[in-house]
């Protein structure tokens, strides 16, 4: 096997994002983690790794991402799409993606270096209740995220100017055209082939478009597996249905998670459980990006079963 991966009618080498198509890579349960988030606005062309490589200062950049990484939170570059006027001040925002706490705090200073003294505990800043679209079109880091990344950019600005954003790498670029809506962490992959204004506006009616859904970036793999085979199952697509309440590893490769169930026809009975068996197997080896020269495999899911279970009492609930 070499590292070229022709496509499966043998023409030669494909972009990562139509070689993932080809085999049908599944969506869910790829959201990568993200339980907190550090947004800087930086106008400006993002080297590889947008905060670490020129022309970003590598310095200040090392020492910033070094900070918010501390803080397990998660840095992110963004910056508005289409032609942009010289950078005079640097827009940051504070994001809280844990469920329950779902917050955004925006502020802003005039010289990059102020950034390294931005408390990152959500202490300051201005609250704000406009989410925030962030769609990857991070070009030097995968060419499929720019590709497929700004078709999906430029028509969700026409809808939503105030809310959207590109963004450096979110992970997953097989699955470009990708893009989180936060602060929820909604993470959504091949956006380019759906209605990338539905699936926002979807968000702001408190839905999931499963389609397209990868994962929310507060939990596991394992609950975003459960998660998605519940909605497929039983149909709630609102964005905290099933919430886990408990996940298990076996030593067999086997997982088995608990969910809360959201039907309510009987809930002067009490809450109500639903118990997903998955199975975790690892993919073919495969090229997971467009510049990857070693394969790998990653995770994947199956369904071994899932069962709505009980109804807790109020003292166990």
């Amino acid at each position: 096997m070499t590292a070229s991966e022709p496509s499966s009618d043998g023409t030669g080498w494909l972009p990562c994002s139509d070689r993932s198509r080809e085999r049908d890579d599944p969506l869910a349960a790829t959201g990568s983690r993200g339980l907190q988030w550090f947004l800087v606005e930086v106008s400006g062309p993002w080297g590889t790794r947008a905060f670490l490589d020129p022309p970003f200062d590598e310095e200040l950049g090392r020492a910033l991402v070094t900070r918010i990484e501390a803080a397990g939170m998660r840095p992110l570059a963004i910056r508005r799409t289409g032609r942009r006027p010289a950078q005079h001040s640097w827009k940051w925002a504070v994001v809280d993606s844990r469920p329950g706490q779902e917050s955004v705090r925006w502020g802003e200073v005039t010289e990059p270096r102020e950034l390294l003294d931005v408390p990152l505990d959500g202490s300051t800043g201005v609250a704000s209740d406009r989410p925030i679209f962030c769609v990857c079109a991070h070009a030097r880091h995968d060419q499929c995220c720019a590709v497929r990344g700004r078709q999906v950019v430029t028509r969700l600005a026409e809808a939503f100017p105030e809310e959207t954003w590109e963004c450096s790498h979110l992970g997953g670029d097989r699955f470009a055209g990708t893009m989180v809506l936060l602060p929820h962490g909604l993470y959504y992959g091949r956006v380019d082939d759906g209605d990338a204004e539905g699936i926002a506006q979807s968000y702001l009616d408190g839905r999931v478009q499963e389609r397209f859904f990868r994962g929310r970036s507060s939990l596991t793999h394992p609950v975003q597996a459960a998660q998605h085979f519940a909605r497929l199952e039983y149909g709630d697509d609102h964005i905290d249905a099933y919430a886990p309440i408990e996940e298990h590893w076996h030593d067999s490769g086997t997982w088995t998670v608990v969910l809360s169930d959201s039907d309510t026809d009987r809930a002067d009975d009490g809450p109500r459980t639903i118990t997903v068996e998955l199975a975790e197997a690892l993919s073919e080896p495969l090229l997971s990006t467009c510049s990857a020269t070693r394969f790998g495999q990653v995770r994947q899911w199956r369904l071994a079963s899932i069962t709505r279970g009980r109804w807790l009492s109020r003292q166990e609930a």
